[in-house]
C-alpha cells in the first residue's frame, strides 16, 4: 500500500466501519454494567480462561470450561499441551503491553517461548529456509523464509509507527499478517491469538482484557475462521474487509461472553 498509514484505507471501508461500530457498541454493554464498577478482577480472570479455553480450541483442544478449570497438569498429551500453552500466552499477554509497541519482535519471540514451553534452537525466532511448520488448522501456501521474514520487519514498523486506524482493524490485521506467514515452527495460531489480544488491550478499546476474542473465534468455528482468513491473504479490499468483520465479530461474541458472567454474578450464580 502506498499511503503512509496503510491500516486507515481498511477502516474508511464502509462494512469495516460498521463493523467498527458494532463492536464498540459490544464493548461499551459489557464495560457500563454495574457488576464491572465494582468486581472488574474477577471478570478479567474470568475472560482470560474463556479465552484460553476458545484458543485451545482452535488449535485441537476443545476442552469443556470446567475442565480447563479444574486442570492443573497440562504435560500430557498434544491437547493438554496446546491447552497449557494458551493458558501461559493469556497470562503473559497482559506483562507485554509496555514491549509491544518499541519492541514487537521481541514480543513475538518471548510469545512463541511461553507457548513451546520449552528451548530448542528453533524457539523463540522466526523458522529458517528448510524448517517445517506444523499447522493443522491452516493450510494455505506457506511463505517462504525470506518473504516472512520482510513480511515481520514490515508488521512491527507498522506497529511501532502507530496508526490512525481503528483498534479492531489493527487487531486484525496483526492477527491475520501472524497466520498467513506462519513464521513459527509450531504454536502460530496460539501467537497470532495472543498478538490480536494485546492490540486489544494496549489500544485502549478493552483495557480490562474483558473481551476475549478467541471466546468468539472459537464459537464462529474453525471453518468459519480459515474461510475468513483466506480473504485476509487474497489481499483484496472485500478479503481484507470479510477478514476485519470476523475479527470483529469475535470480540463482539467475548464482550457478550463477559455480559453474561456478569450477569451471572449479578444474580449470585457465579
Amino acid at each position: 500500500m502506498s499511503t503512509a498509514d496503510p491500516l486507515a484505507t481498511l477502516g474508511d471501508l464502509p462494512t469495516v466501519a460498521d463493523s467498527v461500530a458494532s463492536v464498540r457498541k459490544a464493548v461499551d454493554q459489557v464495560y457500563g454494567h454495574r457488576v464491572m464498577r465494582r468486581r472488574s478482577t474477577e471478570i478479567t480472570s474470568e475472560a482470560a480462561l474463556r479465552g484460553a479455553r476458545g484458543s485451545a480450541a482452535l488449535a485441537g483442544a476443545d476442552w469443556a470450561l470446567e475442565e480447563v478449570r479444574r486442570r492443573s497438569d497440562f504435560s500430557g498429551d498434544d491437547e493438554a499441551r496446546a491447552v497449557g500453552a494458551a493458558l501461559r500466552l493469556t497470562a503473559e499477554a497482559g506483562q507485554l503491553l509496555s514491549i509491544w509497541r518499541q519492541s514487537p519482535l521481541r514480543v513475538l519471540a518471548r510469545l512463541h517461548l511461553v507457548a513451546a514451553g520449552v528451548q530448542d534452537e528453533t524457539v523463540g525466532r522466526p523458522r529458517q529456509k528448510g524448517e517445517p511448520v506444523d499447522e493443522s488448522l491452516v493450510e494455505l501456501p506457506l511463505p517462504d523464509a525470506d518473504e516472512v521474514a520482510g513480511r515481520l520487519d514490515g508488521l512491527a514498523q507498522l506497529i511501532i509507527k502507530g496508526s490512525s486506524a481503528p483498534a479492531i482493524v489493527t487487531a486484525a490485521v496483526v492477527h491475520g499478517e501472524l497466520l498467513a506467514l506462519r513464521p513459527f515452527g509450531a504454536h502460530n495460531g496460539l501467537v497470532a491469538r495472543a498478538a490480536e489480544r494485546i492490540v486489544l488491550i494496549g489500544s485502549g478499546l478493552d483495557p480490562k482484557s474483558v473481551c476475549p476474542a478467541e471466546v468468539g473465534h472459537a464459537e464462529l468455528g474453525r471453518a468459519a475462521y480459515v474461510a475468513a482468513l483466506e480473504g485476509y491473504v487474497s489481499g483484496t479490499p472485500e478479503g481484507m474487509a470479510a477478514w476485519i468483520g470476523h475479527c470483529a465479530k469475535a470480540v463482539g461474541l467475548g464482550a457478550r461472553e463477559s455480559t453474561a458472567v456478569c450477569e451471572a454474578l449479578q444474580r449470585g450464580a457465579a
